[in-house]
């Protein structure tokens, strides 16, 4: 195995995006304990989140609101409907929309779920003040990256 390192190669620890990766990786391992207790995955709980804060909402806006395609968030809300936590009607006067409406075991569980947000800021180990200024920081850059996305050179080998 060749161990020998290349002057100017790019090491992983000197990567942001690797520690953004790893953080958001961490986060979710944080949270499926906590989750499991409710019966459902990360992804499922951001779906249910979503629905508490306002429901009917279409496919639609729940894809734009959680920034998932719709071959992404299709299967969560079939599988969300199988456990009974949801309900996806087409709409009579659209057939082609479908509005996913939590059922009332789905609107039950929000009473079960408002402890997860407080636990998860006691596993963080940051205080409120270092939790703002990291969510602006992750605003900040998500915003300047969406704006460039289609700016980036490509890479030539």
């Amino acid at each position: 195995m060749n161990t020998s390192h290349r002057t100017g190669a790019v090491k992983l620890n000197d990567l942001l995006c690797f520690d953004v990766y790893s953080a958001a990786r961490a986060i979710t391992r944080a949270y499926r304990p906590l989750l499991a207790t409710l019966g459902l995955t990360y992804p499922q709980y951001l779906v249910m989140v979503a629905l508490w804060e306002s429901a009917p909402r279409t496919v639609k806006e729940l894809g734009e609101s959680l920034e998932l395609d719709s071959g992404t968030l299709s299967p969560l809300l079939k599988r969300l409907q199988a456990s009974g936590l949801v309900t996806r009607q087409r709409r009579l006067d659209d057939e082609r929309t479908v509005e996913v409406t939590p059922t009332a075991r789905g609107r039950a569980m929000s009473r079960a779920a408002e402890r997860v947000p407080t636990e998860m800021v006691s596993l963080m180990g940051i205080s409120a003040d270092e939790g703002r200024r990291l969510r602006a920081l992750l605003g900040k850059l998500t915003a300047s990256l969406d704006d460039h996305a289609d700016d980036a050179p490509a890479l030539t080998a």
